[in-house]
């Protein structure tokens, strides 16, 4: 009899042992391992934040209540920030800019204005409901290269929230990689 539990618990360990192997996949480089994605390219997260912050404080001078998001590459948010009394649709509006800013890889008010004599691309962008065209998003860019968007809502026009948006990246630029 302890022979067979002896026997069994053997057993239920060596079990044990290959399915935990098992669920640890296949070592990354090795054959068969899936191919690793890139990071996404970004602003670091401090100076996302400094962007963000410099964006909110710049509107709030003005007596703005503003929302700024800060996306990487392959949109995911870096920072966000929102003053106290910042309306939904300022939140909202702040990442949907930023979204559209990197999807476009232009500043939104440029989208806007290039919509009024491309009738195709003004097509393009009413069809796709995620898009938001309204002044306030602008692409992150280093070089020719799109590293990420920043977009402020919240301000009595976007032309507002365009220029808080625009302080907010002068801010970093420089120090962006």
């Amino acid at each position: 009899m302890i022979r067979s539990l002896a026997t069994l618990g053997a057993v239920a360990l060596a079990l044990a042992s290959g399915m935990a192997l098992a669920q640890q996949g296949t070592p990354a480089g090795a054959p068969g391992a899936p191919a690793r994605v890139p990071a996404a390219r970004g602003p670091e997260m401090a100076l996302a934040l400094e962007a963000a912050q410099t964006a909110v404080n710049t509107c709030t001078t003005n007596g703005y209540k503003v929302a700024a998001s800060v996306l990487d590459s392959a949109g995911l948010m870096k920072a966000f920030l929102a003053v106290d009394g910042a309306s939904k649709g300022a939140v909202e509006s702040s990442t949907k800019k930023a979204m559209t800013a990197l999807a476009l890889k232009d500043a939104t008010s440029d989208v806007m204005a290039k919509m009024k004599t491309d009738t195709a691309l003004a097509a393009k962008i009413n069809a796709d409901s995620s898009l938001f065209v309204r002044a306030g998003g602008l692409p992150i860019m280093i070089g020719s290269d799109i590293i990420g968007a920043i977009g402020v809502g919240g301000a009595p026009g976007g032309e507002k929230d365009e220029a808080c948006a625009k302080a907010g990246l002068d801010k970093v630029k420089a120090s962006l990689k």
